[in-house]
């Protein structure tokens, strides 16, 4: 078993935040992953589904493997709205994520390959069929908050997670514990009631999700969801921004830091609601390229920004 100390010194090097190492093994709420595709609270995600025999267990992604390295980096900048204008998630301001997280991962892969020898690696970030947060908490990054996003106790929740499996066993770290409490305030600010509780657990009905309904649902948004976007043109932040673990503490200083990584705190400059309803596709080619937002696509992107402006002018 090797000792993991040069591999996340080298990781944080690259500008990681946080690294952990865990076994690579079956995710242990695979189950509860199961019953929650087998509700259809996907929605329309079809993919998730039919990723499924993949995410049973990480040799399915890369034979041999031993570990998993989970890191994470922090996206937090402050996002002001204004009337009128598109409200992008935080996350969605700079430069596409994927590409970001993933190069860096392929750097450090490229490291460990010099360092030991017949190594193999595999790169994996969300779009990869792997339940990255499964990996990262018991990796020791972050436990499970009522709104399932995974809460680093003293950093909050604003970060991405990447994963390198790796096919050398190194010396795992302790998985991540903590909890909410009796704190609510994620479920009663949502403005879907997409969160839920049942069978003992939280779960994101993403058919009520409004980072669902702007981004992966294809086709009209139902209007009585539709009226309640709260002028969201692309994802929400909502259950993050009132969660408790993001608000600034003198006694854990990490909390609600703004990102250092350039490429996040680089932001484009978004078009009025109204240019962006009837935006044409060259247009909006250029103004997604190398931005997460491309991910909805123009006909969404427009859909979107049609709801919102109708709400703002209502």
């Amino acid at each position: 078993m090797l000792d993991p100390t040069p591999l996340k010194e080298k990781a944080l090097e690259l500008g990681f935040d946080t690294v952990g190492v865990c076994d690579a093994v079956s995710p242990p709420n695979l189950d509860t992953y199961k019953s929650w595709l087998a509700k259809g609270y996907q929605g329309t995600m079809d993919y998730l589904a039919e990723q499924l025999p993949l995410k049973e267990h990480p040799e399915r992604l890369l034979p041999g493997v031993q570990s998993v390295v989970a890191v994470s980096l922090n996206y937090n900048q402050s996002n002001p709205f204004d009337d009128g204008f598109p409200r992008i998630a935080r996350y969605a301001l700079g430069r596409d994520y994927h590409k970001v997280i993933r190069g860096k991962l392929r750097r450090l892969s490229e490291w460990l390959k010099a360092e030991y020898p017949g190594i193999e690696t595999r790169p994996c970030v969300d779009s990869a069929p792997i339940m990255d947060r499964e990996f990262a908490q018991l990796a020791g990054l972050g436990w499970y908050g009522k709104n399932t996003c995974l809460i680093d106790s003293r950093r909050g929740s604003w970060f991405f997670i990447g994963l390198l499996l790796v096919t050398k066993r190194f010396a795992p770290d302790a998985p991540a514990v903590g909890g909410c409490g009796t704190c609510t305030k994620c479920i009663d600010a949502c403005p879907t009631g997409a969160i839920k509780h049942e069978d003992g657990r939280y779960h994101v009905d993403a058919r009520q999700c409004i980072s669902y309904l702007t981004i992966e649902h294809e086709g009209p948004i139902p209007d009585d969801l539709a009226s309640r976007l709260s002028g969201w043109t692309f994802g929400c932040d909502v259950c993050q921004e009132v969660c408790p673990f993001n608000q600034p503490s003198e006694n854990q200083p990490l909390r609600a830091r703004i990102t250092e990584e350039p490429d996040f705190l680089n932001r484009r400059e978004w078009p009025a609601l109204k240019e962006l309803a009837v935006i044409q596709s060259d247009a909006w080619d250029d103004l997604t390229r190398g931005s997460a937002v491309r991910r909805t696509g123009l006909v969404g992107l427009r859909r979107n920004a049609e709801l919102c402006l109708k709400a703002c002018e209502e």
